[in-house]
């Protein structure tokens, strides 16, 4: 069964089509790593200033995570962002803090 995974952050005031046009031109060693860290339906929404992302994890989020933390081309793709990026992470996964599932339908 895929874990599912949500983050939300704020883009910076303005930077709305830059982060779209970022996004438009994901870096494929960025594509890579997602792929190898097992996510996969990965998609963000904004509305205003906000974002909201959404994915699975085929291998579960421990895994994605621990492939994510530990990649360069994260690192990289994470700095890239920064200017336009408003995202608290999480201490201890150095990830987006997991947002709490409070209803679903199958």
């Amino acid at each position: 069964m895929m874990e599912k995974y949500a983050w939300k952050a704020q883009i910076k005031e303005g930077s709305l089509s830059e982060y779209c046009k970022r996004h438009d031109e994901i870096w494929p060693e960025m594509v890579t790593v997602l792929k190898a860290a097992g996510i996969k339906n990965y998609t963000i929404w904004n509305v205003g200033n906000d974002l909201f992302g959404y994915y699975e994890c085929e291998h579960g989020m421990a895994y994605a995570t621990k492939v994510q933390s530990e990649s360069p081309v994260v690192k990289k793709w994470d700095e890239y962002m920064k200017d336009i990026l408003i995202m608290p992470m999480d201490p201890i996964t150095k990830a987006q803090p997991l947002l709490k599932k409070v209803f679903e339908l199958d």
